[in-house]
């Protein structure tokens, strides 16, 4: 029996949850994140923005030049993370199994649910009807018997698309489509694919496998494998999850080091929200980078303590970054951060000793609640860089 894989992708999230809240913004260029006095990085743009050639990951000082009327709006993470809690209980009516992959993203496996409410696609409709009737956002859905083209359906008629692949249709719906179609494939590795001939997904999956995982590694070896459809990653629920991560791909390769320490910043506040969110506490952080040749690298640190405190997953982050970027001075096109080693949060888990963490721990809930009310943007709240 195949899978049924439902991928839930939000429709330009932050932004839309803003323009959902302040109406008279509906149909302008707006962006969340990027302070343009500072130099910061979009952590999302509205369609209208996107017009201009405008995306996340993209520096502030780039977006004001594209677009000199751009309206910048403060990122509200602890917001964000309550409305994607609002989503996740709409998914909850529908199965269990559940895989966040951001607070705007994830996948679910209705498999098991079909025969309560129906085929994948009815499943769908439903999620996506209770959503768009319940919280007034939209969301792209993808549908396929894999993680890999599920989410790759999602993206094909956004915004508010709903793609459906059936498994004998795999290689149909794949084959024309531009290599920059597969995950993990952004501008700097669709050019390295054209010096080799290929374009598309079909002249990809029809390169041999060997050539490949000798030229890219196992970047080569992994993108094969998706060309042809082959993806068997089980859908993992955050209670089976044994770590949390976000990480993003630049359109253009990056080596502006405040940049990329911005990008960090959003990145690691992500995280630790979502830990917090889950009463769960990390045991190592780890920091992933993949260069402009696609060599890909990962620094870890475990910790003395397992923490959900903000301020202490940066320091370790950044220190992380800082050596990689000491050590390489290669163009970056990937940046991610994630935590591992994870446990459950329990009540009598407290810092008696350590009224330092206390404080910490206190500031963390203050700026959260302060962040989902005024907007305020915590992850540049006196975070230090030492």
């Amino acid at each position: 029996m195949f899978r049924s894989i439902v991928h839930i992708d939000m429709d330009a999230f932050y932004a839309s949850v803003e323009i959902r809240d302040r109406p008279e913004l509906k149909g302008l260029p707006v962006v969340v994140g990027g302070d343009p006095k500072q130099r910061g990085v979009i952590a999302a743009a509205s369609y209208p923005a996107r017009k201009y050639g405008i995306h996340s990951a993209m520096p502030s000082a780039t977006a004001v030049r594209l677009c000199p009327d751009l309206i910048f709006l403060k990122a509200r993470h602890a917001y964000y993370a309550e409305v994607s809690s609002q989503i996740k209980q709409i998914f909850e009516r529908y199965t269990p199994v559940i895989e966040p992959l951001a607070l705007d993203e994830a996948f679910l496996d209705v498999t098991a649910s079909r025969r309560l409410w129906g085929d994948a696609e009815n499943i769908g409709r439903k999620i996506k009807t209770d959503i768009k009737r319940e919280l007034e956002l939209t969301a792209s859905i993808g549908i396929a018997s894999s993680k890999f083209v599920a989410k790759l359906a999602s993206d094909l008629q956004k915004p508010d698309g709903f793609v459906v692949v059936a498994p004998q249709n795999v290689q149909t719906v794949l084959d024309p489509l531009s290599v920059s179609k597969i995950w993990g494939v952004g501008k700097a590795g669709e050019r390295q694919l054209q010096q080799l001939g290929i374009t598309t997904i079909k002249q990809l999956r029809e390169y041999p496998e060997d050539s490949l995982e000798y030229k890219f590694g196992a970047w080569g070896k992994h993108i094969w494998r998706l060309a042809n459809g082959l993806d068997d990653r089980a859908v993992v629920t955050d209670g089976e999850a044994k770590s949390i991560s976000h990480e993003t791909t630049f359109s253009e390769d990056l080596k502006d080091r405040e940049v990329l320490t911005a990008v960090l910043l959003d990145l690691t506040e992500q995280v630790a929200i979502r830990l917090r969110k889950h009463h769960r506490l990390a045991h190592t952080i780890q920091l992933k980078v993949r260069f402009a040749d696609f060599q890909t690298i990962t620094r870890a640190r475990t910790l003395q303590t397992n923490t959900n405190i903000s301020s202490e997953i940066w320091q370790t982050a950044h220190s992380l970054l800082v050596a990689v970027l000491n050590e390489q001075a290669d163009p970056i096109r990937l940046l991610g951060i994630g935590v591992t080693g994870l446990e459950q949060l329990h009540a009598e888990q407290t810092d008696l000793f350590d009224q330092a963490r206390v404080k910490q721990r206190e500031l963390d809930n203050i700026t959260d609640q302060i962040n989902e009310r005024f907007g305020s943007r915590v992850v540049h709240r006196g975070l230090k860089n030492d």
